[in-house]
């Protein structure tokens, strides 16, 4: 059994397609000598590369693979270069597809090569683990950092389809599963209150994998993505609700170091600062914050920058902030929440509120 869903955006939509064994090109049958470049990392492709691409050809593509190290580092300028390098030795041409194989960091930096090698050919998102199942693959943000910040160059290119198998969330660790898990959660806090009940309700099936449990979750976060892409798929407005926990996330992220924590891991911590704001700022229910907080914990995931075992300081986690894509002349906006399943996004604060908050006095 798989379900599908439709990414509602006219002559750029596509389906996700969710489920067990779930293989890519259903949107592409009946194409012949079609050259193809998968990209992936050294991880997945030592566990998934050759099965794909013997999917792909017997499809009758003509099939070619790249392989960028497994991490964040690979979201960069010169793995750019290296992957144009890649397409140009595969002879793609404007028919050819790009399919990005694996998490988030792949299906990030390929499809930006994608949207612009020869000025955008198609890719197709083929996610492997729990973060872009639910959240990276789907919408079209594509990107690379810079030194300066997370995701600085990007383009919004939305893939032909999305083939989610959750077969491949087996062969995760635990820790990247937790990872992927606070995107879930993030979807709870922002639209959908009893899917937030219904995580904390079965935490036990979330961490033991069930794949008829997943199924139902997984593709209802791609529901609530799908929907929020439909209504404004640039980010000009509501689709910044998406960011909720995110101010805090990239600047952990940068200042911790490119790696040492996980983009989930990260999203944990900033959504539980952003919801302490949100008590002070928004009413949001002090008991919700104590409820995100626990599902968090139990889940697996840090809830603050002190879970990284580094004493960071403020000064540097503002200048991090200053760069983030959501400010505005250097000053950060945030997402907050009122209730669970609703959100305001674009809030300033006040510098004070955010100094105190961040270390634990308010």
């Amino acid at each position: 059994m798989s379900k599908k869903i439709h990414v509602d955006l006219a002559e750029r939509g596509y389906d996700i397609l969710i489920g067990r064994d779930v293989r890519p090109g259903f949107s592409i049958t009946g194409e012949k000598d079609v050259r193809v470049l998968i990209v992936s990392d050294s991880t997945v492709d030592r566990l998934y590369g050759d099965r794909y691409a013997e999917f792909l050809l017997s499809k009758g593509l003509e099939v070619r693979r790249a392989v960028v190290p497994a991490g964040e580092e690979s979201k960069a300028l010169s793995y750019v270069q290296k992957l144009y390098d890649e397409a140009m030795k595969a002879g793609l041409d404007r028919h050819s597809i790009i399919v990005a194989l694996g998490g988030g960091v792949v299906g990030d930096l390929a499809g930006f090569v994608a949207a612009t090698f020869l000025r955008g050919i198609r890719f197709i998102q083929v996610p492997t683990t729990m973060l872009a199942m639910v959240d990276s693959s789907v919408g079209g943000k594509t990107g690379i950092n810079l030194p300066q910040g997370k995701n600085l160059v990007g383009a919004f290119y939305q893939p032909v389809e999305v083939a989610a198998d959750l077969a491949t969330l087996t062969t995760l660790s635990s820790r990247e599963y937790a990872s992927g898990l606070a995107e879930v959660v993030k979807y709870g806090v922002i639209w959908d209150a009893r899917l937030f009940s219904l995580i904390e309700d079965n935490v036990r099936r979330v961490l033991d994998r069930d794949f008829d449990f997943l199924e139902g979750m997984v593709a209802r976060c791609c529901e609530i993505k799908a929907e929020v892409v439909r209504v404004d798929e640039k980010e000009t407005g509501v689709r910044a609700i998406l960011n909720f926990g995110h101010t805090m996330a990239h600047a952990l992220e940068k200042v911790l170091g490119y790696g040492k924590w996980l983009h989930g891991e990260a999203v944990a911590a900033g959504m539980v600062f952003a919801a302490r704001v949100s008590v002070l700022e928004k009413g949001f229910a002090g008991d919700d914050c104590d409820r995100l907080e626990n599902l968090l914990k139990n889940l697996g995931l840090p809830v603050s920058d002190a879970d990284s075992g580094i004493k960071l300081s403020w000064t540097d986690i503002r200048d991090a902030m200053s760069s983030d894509k959501k400010g505005k002349s250097g000053i950060p906006r945030f997402v907050l929440a009122e209730k669970l399943g609703s959100v305001v996004f674009g809030c300033q604060i006040a510098e004070e509120m955010l100094e105190k908050v961040f270390a634990g006095k308010l």
